[in-house]
């Protein structure tokens, strides 16, 4: 049985829990109510030691006040929309702007950063969370009543299963995704410049200078972003090109090669001193790598670690950014009598 434990309480008075889930190789993953965030997750490394592989607090303060989304669920609308606008249906619907003129991950006050309603189960010997909640018609400017909810799963096999669904009252855009920053070397060890990183796709798509999509899906061969052989985080990132420059590394949404609907390989990544591995699979179209290279040592987090640049790197699973506006990108609307479902699946092991 998981018994939920108080981590603390937010300004209202609401309180928000922790739920810890343990398998029996030793893996454990700590998730909270705040933002239906993994704020820990532990496994082993090739000699056996175990530590924790994902950046974020040891406080509700903490993420509150100095997070970047760390092991977020972030929405309703991951990742960008350009202008925060959008055309749907003969209505123009104006979302709320917080990065520059351009919405970011739900706006001003997204789902990262909101309390879910919280269920803990266990069965079959695996353990787990659902999280849930509604978000109501015009939050952040949105249209349509949602139901949400997002299944946490830790398995036997050492994989922390995500599981996305939801429904609506109105046609609005959805697209889900979790938000946890990993380095597998152990979370406040250094940059991840060292990891070697594998992506599942054959094409990207390049954005402005304010991340935008431009609409192009362009062909990651012969560029830095060509990650189909294991390759170096830090190998090319400082190349000379111009999606790099305006990054200011990787961060960008690569078009996986999965075809149908299907769970399917998108990325894995090993880190050589630990021999740590991650492998990420999914439903969905895309995966937003980012190599952490905003993080400048301003936030310090769990156990007095400071997060330099390039800490931690990110692997959503997402629809394209900016979908609403890009008639050739994969559809992101959601419409009455449909239901939003998405699996990924974090899968952690040695080499």
């Amino acid at each position: 049985m998981i018994s939920p434990t108080v981590f603390g309480r937010m300004p209202d008075g609401t309180l928000v829990h922790s739920f810890a889930l343990e398998n029996a190789d030793g893996t454990a993953v700590t998730l909270i109510s705040y933002g239906a965030i993994v704020a820990s997750v532990r496994v082993r490394d090739r000699a056996g030691r175990i530590d924790d592989i994902v950046i974020g607090h040891e406080t509700l303060d903490g993420y509150r006040e100095r997070s970047r989304f760390f092991g977020a669920v972030v929405g309703r609308y991951t990742n960008r929309i350009a202008n925060g606008r959008f055309a749907l249906d003969g209505n123009t619907y104006q979302l709320a702007t917080n990065n520059g003129r351009n919405h970011l991950h739900g706006g001003i006050k997204g789902w990262d950063k909101l309390v879910w309603s919280a269920e803990p189960f266990t069965s079959d010997r695996q353990h787990g969370v659902v999280f849930s909640r509604i978000s109501p018609d015009g939050e952040e400017g949105y249209p349509g009543t949602v139901h949400v909810g997002v299944t946490y799963t830790l398995t036997s096999q050492n994989e922390l299963v995500l599981e996305y669904e939801a429904t609506t009252d109105a046609a609005t855009p959805i697209n889900l995704t979790n938000h946890s920053y990993f380095n597998l070397a152990g979370e406040g060890r250094g940059d991840v410049l060292d990891h070697e990183v594998t992506i599942d796709a054959d094409a990207y798509t390049p954005a402005d200078a304010g991340q935008i999509p431009t609409g192009e899906i362009a062909p990651v061969a012969g560029t830095p972003f060509d990650f189909r052989k294991p390759t170096r985080v830090g190998a090319r990132i400082d190349a000379d090109h111009e999606q790099l420059r305006l990054g200011g590394g990787y961060d960008h949404n690569f078009v996986l090669s999965r075809k149908g609907d299907a769970l399917a390989r998108a990325a894995h990544v090993v880190e050589p001193r630990s021999g740590r591995t991650l492998t990420v699979s999914t439903t969905e179209p895309g995966l937003q790598f980012y190599s952490g290279n905003k993080l400048d040592g301003s936030i310090t987090g769990k156990h007095g670690h400071v997060y330099g640049k390039r800490s931690g790197l990110c692997l959503e699973t997402q629809h394209f950014p900016d979908s609403p506006n890009h008639p050739n990108f994969p559809s992101t609307i959601l419409r009455p009598g449909q239901k939003f479902v998405s699996k990924t699946v974090f899968s952690f092991g040695v080499s």
